[in-house]
């Protein structure tokens, strides 16, 4: 009898150790001894973050992100990113990470993984895009301060995108910590634009807006312009004097149509004298309309009086005829109204918009500016060439466009054998100006030379070799517009602030236009080519008796010219498509460059395309969507200034000048 009661004993010690055991293994989800802090704060809220409900998940979230312990932005990162699971058989939440054929689970109050198991073990907490949105927001506290400044960047590329009153408070906070001067000043900046949305007090609300008056962010717009967005609103009587008035409409002005005001005062629908016309036709019976004679209907007000009585019959559905209308809009006062109800609020706010506005202005015309003399580089480019065979020779060149198109095929050939795109434009270059050089010079050996003081003659032929040369580019290329891709680093722009910009491509060609006017200048003035070349522009027959050969330098000087037309069509082709037509449009602007300049100047040149520049983009911004008005209006301008200086800008005597 002994020994069986000691069995027992054992039996029943051995049995409450297992279940012990297994307490300690699984934990107490009722009571959370067993469980660490961030855990229980998850069990307390399991069935809402189970039920992934957008509508009722937002305690969950605040109490993981108020729980004050270092796992909160560990666990609402891992729940933003879905990695966040709940094990089946305990229910308590862990992060999982996919391990081989298994699953690990890392609890989130030690970092520690503490198992391994399958997926049918776990199951998935999947949020979904609104929920993961305020996790987000949950998680910009936290990020504020993150040691890491590419964090706290990020907390506040968040804040811009999803800003709200709860994150002012942080944000404050965080300003006060940050030691990184470009991140605080982001961030005292954000806060302004947070109080002027979000903010509870009004005296802060004008500071911050009078703060960012003059900042042209489109942002500072977008805060601002929702407090003096108005609605019309009609007032029985008067206005009372708690609504914000912007303006009193009067019915029947550019501001309020009768239409519109009447539609205000919830009437009843409108009957105009055409849809009253339509239901008396529609209702004539027995030559009667409301037993009213048809033949007295001419009358304006029988017609009224039948349309009452088919309302009155219930024939058809009640309508205000204009007298209604009338009636109606006479008991009304009509308003614009602030959607902001502190009118000094809406005050600062118009103030600072009006300041934005003239800013946006004077960098407007400081945006026109970079952008004309951005054109002007170009036509300068374009035409340093020409005004060397036409200025200085006197040679009417139809074809310089073509050694424009030349240079920019040269380019794309080279990128096409060297991929590197800095490399390829650096060998592009010389080698675009080896090739129009030579191809100038066989030009005006073969053909220019047989042509000098003929220039009708050397007008039709130049023309004809243009064409010609356009075919061959077709036969070779195709018709198809090939691309001639800048470097990386050409590849951004230079921002201003978000009103003035300009490419940085544009920046590279005004640059490349102000080193030629500088070789160019060089070779005129410090080479003896320079020398030569002015020499038989002032007096070719005197320059040959001092033992110079004119046709040798016109050869040289030809070349130079179609060298540098062949540069031009490199940096051209860097932001136009390169087509066998990319020389013609650029032609006739670098022949008015150089005639407007003055033949033969090189300082012509350069005011003549500032003049041109300047010109087109200030006719383009008074009509901006027609191109083709713009270049007429400036050729019609051209040709009244030759009327009155038909020498250009900066005249040049010598042979090029016709003396």
């Amino acid at each position: 009898m002994l020994k069986r009661l000691v069995v027992v004993v054992l039996a029943l010690v051995c049995l409450g150790t297992q279940i012990v055991a297994q307490d300690t293994q699984n934990g107490d989800t009722e009571t959370g001894t067993d469980l660490g802090p961030m855990q229980q704060v998850l069990q307390a809220n399991a069935e809402i973050i189970v039920e992934s409900s957008r509508r009722t998940i937002q305690p969950a979230i605040d109490a993981v992100a108020n729980s004050g312990l270092e796992a909160a932005p560990f666990v609402l990162g891992t729940w933003q990113d879905r990695d966040m699971w709940q094990r089946v058989s305990d229910g308590l939440f862990f992060k999982v990470e996919k391990s081989g054929s298994d699953y690990e689970l890392t609890d989130f109050d030690t970092g520690e993984v503490l198992a391994r198991v399958t997926k049918d073990d776990i199951e998935q907490i999947k949020p979904n895009s609104g929920i993961r949105g305020l996790i987000a927001t949950a998680l910009v506290t936290f990020q504020l301060n993150d040691p890491d400044p590419a964090k706290r960047r990020e907390a506040l590329d968040s804040l811009e995108r999803n800003a709200n009153a709860d994150l002012l408070g942080p944000l404050r906070d965080s300003i006060e910590t940050e030691d990184n001067p470009t991140i605080r000043a982001r961030k005292e900046r954000l806060e302004k634009l947070i109080t002027i949305t979000y903010g509870d007090d009004p005296e802060a609300r004008i500071a911050a807006i009078e703060a960012m008056a003059g900042d042209l962010g489109v942002d500072v717009r977008a805060a601002l312009n929702p407090l003096v967005a108005t609605r019309t609103r009609a007032f029985d009587g008067e206005v009372p004097e708690s609504v914000n008035v912007a303006k009193i409409l009067r019915p029947g002005t550019d501001d309020l149509s009768r239409e519109d005001a009447y539609a205000l005062t919830d009437g009843e629908p409108l009957l105009t004298d055409d849809a009253l016309r339509g239901v008396l036709q529609a209702n004539i019976v027995d030559g009667q309309v409301g037993g009213i004679p048809v033949a007295e209907l001419s009358d304006p007000a029988r017609r009224i009086a039948a349309f009452e009585a088919l309302e009155a019959a219930g024939t058809v559905p009640a309508a205000a005829t204009e007298a209604d209308v009338d009636a109606a809009i006479a008991t009304k006062v009509f308003a614009s109204v602030y959607a902001e109800p502190n009118p000094d609020i809406t005050a600062a706010a118009n103030r600072a918009l009006g300041r934005i506005e003239t800013k946006v202005g004077l960098n407007q015309v400081l945006d026109l500016g970079l952008d004309a003399l951005s054109l002007a580089s170009i036509y300068f480019l374009a035409a340093i060439g020409l005004a060397i065979t036409f200025g200085v020779m006197g040679v009417i060149n139809m074809a310089h466009g073509e050694f424009i198109m030349m240079g920019a095929y040269t380019g794309y050939v080279v990128q096409q054998i060297i991929p590197n795109h800095t490399t390829s434009i650096i060998v592009a270059i010389p080698l675009a100006f080896a090739v129009t050089f030579a191809a100038g010079v066989a030009m005006e050996r073969l053909v220019i030379r047989w042509l000098y003081n003929r220039p009708l003659e050397t007008l039709l032929a130049t023309f004809g070799i243009s064409i010609a040369l356009q075919q061959l580019a077709k036969n070779i290329f195709g018709t198809q517009a090939r691309p001639l891709t800048s470097p990386d680093w050409l590849g951004g722009a230079w921002v201003l602030n978000d009103v003035v910009s300009i490419s940085t491509v544009r920046i590279a060609i005004f640059v490349l236009a102000l080193i030629f006017l500088a070789v160019f200048l060089f070779i005129m003035k410090r080479t003896r080519l320079g020398l030569e070349t002015r020499a038989v522009t002032q007096n070719p027959g005197m320059a040959g008796a001092m033992g110079i050969n004119p046709g040798r330098v016109n050869m040289l000087t030809f070349g130079l010219g179609s060298g540098i037309a062949g540069i031009a069509g490199v940096a051209i082709g860097l932001y136009a498509q390169v087509t066998s037509e990319i020389g013609q449009a650029y032609i006739v602007q670098s022949f008015m460059t150089v005639v407007v300049g003055g033949v033969g100047n090189i300082w012509g040149t350069l005011l003549g395309a500032g003049l041109i520049g300047s010109l087109h983009k200030g006719i383009e911004w008074f009509n901006p969507s027609n191109t083709l008005a713009a270049q007429t209006y400036m050729i019609i301008f051209i040709i009244i200034f030759i009327q009155f200086r038909p020498r250009g800008i900066i005249a040049l005597k010598g042979r090029a000048a016709g003396d």
